[in-house]
């Protein structure tokens, strides 16, 4: 079978004289771009899809800003060191804050509610571990979120909240939602309205820049050159450099229907981090339960599982809403990458190819900043 043919017209006004590919139309590969197209404005910039949406979890997410909560901390700080764990928490809050400034937060539906973790009978080590370390991380953290007290115990609104159990609750002053669509559509907008090219449903097979410009060759068996590439793919980017210390992860999610008078406002987590709901238009979306089967969640497959649903309906049944009827309107799940370092991979890999991969489920956060930064690397 021979390979597609791209005509003349479609080879000179789609895939001639590229300056700057980037596969993948995330919040990474948006935002770096973006950011390439700030730098050098006169750049002729091609964003690459392989999907009709962004792949991945930039569409798929559950809305929160991902500044983490507590406990996510504390293991963070166990795990990584010190510095380190900092160093992360202060992307997040650049990361943030340059998403708000760059798109409005009116075009990506910011709310700053605040974030809770919910500490059951079973998880009272965990609550005890953060009290021990609140006071510790109220005064480190100050000179990054300007606040004297970024968590604190907000035990008694959990009777208003309606939360069955639930023994204890800790506030985070830091935390905050979006509303994903209108942040990707916002996303989207600038980047066209900026001059930048994007087309979907186009796949990388392989790519070569060992001769000074990278030669790209696409799942439809055409082929054209460009002069320099970067790869945000995520969860998928092994596909491309399999040397990559990136892992997929599944999350699945569930929605409700609208609630009447719904009393829960702000991204919630328990066990770790694990579970995660917030309210958006007077809907319950609750995700996780990963941690229950590891194994079959490290999946590039877009598909939920009766095993995990039906663990999140029964926790939304008896914890969080124990005594208001409810109905699912709708399931989905996204694709995380993880790796054994929690953090980006933002690296050349040639001197005309480069990554921004391994959100580690902080795309929100960080999203503009590792964009910009892979940009800037691009740029040099």
């Amino acid at each position: 079978m021979h390979p597609f043919q791209l005509s003349y017209w479609e080879q000179k006004s789609f895939f001639s004289n590229i300056d700057l590919l980037v596969v993948g139309s995330g919040i990474v590969g948006l935002n770096a771009a973006w950011a390439f197209k700030k730098r050098q404005p006169s750049a002729n910039v091609l964003v690459i899809e392989k999907s009709f949406l962004p792949y991945g979890a930039s569409t798929r997410n559950a809305g929160f800003a991902c500044f983490g909560s507590l406990s996510e901390l504390i293991e963070d700080k166990k795990t990584m060191g010190e510095k380190a764990m900092f160093d992360l928490v202060e992307k997040r809050i650049r990361g943030l804050d340059k998403l708000r400034k760059n798109l409005g937060d009116e075009s990506i539906g910011y709310k700053h509610y605040g974030g809770y973790e919910l500490f059951r009978k079973s998880d009272f080590p965990l609550y005890e571990s953060c009290l021990n370390e609140m006071q510790y991380f109220n005064e480190s953290l100050e000179k990054y979120t300007q606040q004297k007290s970024t968590f604190e115990m907000k035990d008694a609104s959990i009777s208003h909240m309606g939360f069955a159990e639930t023994e204890h609750m800790l506030w985070n002053n830091a935390e905050g939602q979006i509303d994903t669509g209108m942040m990707m559509n916002s996303l989207l907008s600038a980047c066209r309205n900026s001059g930048i090219q994007i087309l979907n449903g186009i796949s990388i097979e392989r790519f070569d820049g060992a001769q000074g410009r990278v030669s790209v060759l696409t799942d439809a068996g055409f082929e054209f050159s460009v002069k320099k590439l970067i790869i945000t793919t995520n969860a998928f980017a092994k596909d491309l450099l399999p040397e990559l210390e990136v892992e997929p992860a599944r999350a699945q999610v569930l929605i409700t229907a609208p609630i009447p008078n719904l009393n829960i406002k702000g991204c919630f987590h328990f066990d770790r981090g694990y579970y995660y709901f917030r309210n958006i238009d007077n809907r319950i979306l609750f995700g996780g339960a990963r941690n229950s089967a590891f194994e079959d969640e490290a999946t590039t497959y877009f598909g939920i599982t009766q095993t995990i649903q039906h663990k999140l309906e029964h926790i939304l049944a008896e914890t969080i809403l124990p005594n208001t009827p409810f109905t699912i309107e709708n399931r989905w799940s996204g694709i995380m990458g993880l790796g054994p370092k929690k953090g980006p991979i933002v690296k050349a890999i040639s001197a005309n190819v480069f990554c921004a991969v391994r959100m580690s489920g902080m795309g929100v956060a960080i999203g503009s900043e590792i964009g910009e930064d892979v940009a800037k690397l691009a740029s040099n």
